[in-house]
């Protein structure tokens, strides 16, 4: 699994107008802890089928970094439709990340 950058505005936007739980991860390439939630990340993509995750590189997408108010790379943010369900920063623990992303279903 290869962290790119899949976010997109307007997928973002479709996503949160359908009401489907939305995972968001800021990243960047010379992080360990992005490594970790990256294999993290290989394995929930299978494992929440009707969940949408959108990963971007922190420091060349200032633009996506502004306008979700995320200010550092390993943040993880979910959103449930339009309503941002929780945040958190720096996990690398599968049950942790699980448990979030879990929040919003």
């Amino acid at each position: 699994f290869e962290k790119t950058t899949n976010f997109t505005f307007e997928k973002f936007e479709s996503a949160k107008t359908k009401g489907k739980t939305i995972v968001i991860n800021a990243w960047n390439k010379n992080c360990m802890i992005c490594a970790k939630q990256s294999k993290i990340f290989f394995n929930a993509i299978n494992d929440f089928k009707n969940v949408e995750f959108f990963f971007y590189e922190q420091d060349k997408f200032k633009k996506i970094a502004s306008a979700l108010n995320i200010k550092f790379w390993t943040t993880i943010v979910v959103y449930k439709g339009q309503n941002e369900i929780a945040r958190e920063i720096g996990l690398v623990k599968k049950e942790d990340i699980y448990k979030l992303i879990k929040k919003g279903i």
